[in-house]
């Protein structure tokens, strides 16, 4: 599965807290997905998404 966010991003930092294995802050300060969801993390990944106050991470298989 591939993660992304999108445009839109207030750097609150829920994703990073809610599954650091798939996301960072870039050197910008924002968020970003920097590795595809694995089996193991698809479960925290969904939780990151749905905890994204501005709703900007999408999850594609």
């Amino acid at each position: 599965m591939k993660a992304r966010v999108n445009e839109g991003c207030i750097s609150c930092g829920a994703c990073v807290a809610a599954c650091p294995e798939v996301f960072r802050f870039n050197d910008d300060g924002v968020a970003e997905a920097y590795a595809d969801v694995a089996p193991e993390y698809e479960s925290a990944a969904t939780e990151a998404r749905d905890s994204c106050p501005v709703s900007v991470i999408d999850i594609e298989e």
